[in-house]
């Protein structure tokens, strides 16, 4: 009888990761052929529609430029006031652009800008000389960060979205996580996709002008809680979008690849987001609690700290009462020496209903020492003088 019910617990607990962690099997009406909405901060899928079958990404290629270019700003390779010349090759591109002359010089804040709000091909691509030396070497970069975030459905071949090679292609899963790594790792992107319109100046052999950065992104002034991120379009991609919206906390992620025309592309970005805000709930602990110190056995310290990894995070797309949840700090009462610090020395779990839905481990806050012959004799020293 015992065995029975071990069984049938195992079976209920394993149902329940199933269903926790599945897409949410919604009655969603979109028109656009491949989908995707997604929880920023947990990477939870919410709903998806042949979301890894590669399409051509157009434009929204760029989250990827953007990608890159956060990152050397956070490496220090390159710096916002940094002066990025146009290269003959970068002023020659078509499509989307913003202008820029041959020997045009613009900081790399407004190449920024050109790319996120108007999605200026020329500035992408002379943003990605500076960055790399040429296109080519950039695109190299690209493919080797999207090897790296698991985007296994995606290959570029520029760094705009301008290619119609059947080589240049992606998926909605895959545009989905490089717009989470950008807006979770680099969420100041969102002063720039943000911006509705705004004016750049030229400076050019033939004088200085005046030039106005319209969003393509119509979301902005459509739907409320948007927050970016990037619009793309061609013959071949038809209308694509990875739009990023938050609420009450919560940000969502939906991409849409495809779209027969402009207005449905908004429009199916808009339906995802609002069904996923009316089903997602989120239970958020940041841990900051204190924790008390752990005793230490043959150590030269007598007790260790304490620290937790970070904070907890889940998603509930089912209605649960996340008031319900329950936080249990499972630790030992002693611990012996030699101790590292940033080891795992125990775990906070979250139980929902008795099942639990996550965890966060606990880590020692410092190391310490086995202690030695010396070590004990001046400890006993010590208690002498006392």
């Amino acid at each position: 009888m015992l065995r029975k019910k071990s069984l049938m617990a195992l079976f209920l607990a394993a149902v329940f990761w199933i269903t926790a962690w599945m897409p949410v099997n919604a009655n969603v009406s979109v028109s656009s052929p491949s989908v995707i909405l997604i929880e920023s901060s947990t990477g939870q899928v919410i709903y998806e529609q042949n979301s890894t079958e590669r399409r051509s990404p157009a434009s929204i290629t760029k989250i990827m430029t953007l990608l890159l270019t956060f990152e050397a700003l956070e490496s220090g390779k390159v710096s916002l006031t940094d002066d990025v010349i146009t290269s003959e090759y970068a002023s020659s591109m078509g499509g989307s652009q913003v202008f820029l002359a041959q020997g045009e010089i613009q900081t790399l804040e407004t190449m920024i800008k050109c790319i996120a709000i108007a999605s200026g091909n020329d500035a992408s691509v002379a943003v990605a000389e500076h960055i790399a030396g040429s296109e080519q070497s950039f695109v190299e970069m690209m493919n080797e960060k999207a090897a790296e975030l698991g985007m296994t459905e995606t290959h570029f071949e520029d760094c705009c979205g301008l290619s119609d090679s059947d080589n240049h292609y992606s998926c909605a899963r895959d545009v989905a996580i490089m717009s989470r790594e950008l807006t979770v790792k680099y969420p100041e992107v969102f002063n720039y996709t943000t911006i509705w319109m705004e004016d750049i100046t030229h400076e050019t052999k033939q004088g200085t002008g005046k030039f106005t950065l319209n969003s393509t992104n119509k979301l902005l002034k459509q739907y409320q809680y948007t927050t970016g991120l990037k619009t793309g379009s061609t013959s071949k991609a038809k209308y694509c979008l990875s739009a990023t919206a938050t609420k009450d906390g919560i940000d969502l992620i939906a991409v849409v690849m495809g779209a027969p025309d402009y207005k449905i592309r908004f429009a199916d970005a808009q339906t995802l987001l609002t069904y996923g805000f009316g089903v997602c709930d989120i239970y958020i602990d940041p841990n900051q609690d204190s924790l008390s110190p752990l005793a230490v056995e043959r150590g030269v310290a007598e007790e260790v700290t304490l620290k937790y990894e970070g904070e907890f995070r889940y998603l509930d797309t089912q209605g649960s009462d996340l008031s319900a949840v329950e936080k249990v700090v499972e630790l030992p009462e002693t611990v012996q020496a030699p101790i590292e610090e940033g080891s795992e020395a125990g775990r906070a779990r979250y139980l929902l209903n008795g099942t639990e839905i996550g965890s966060v481990p606990i880590l020692f806050g410092e190391s310490v020492e086995k202690a030695g012959y010396l070590d004990y004799l001046r400890k006993a020293f010590g208690f002498f003088l006392l």
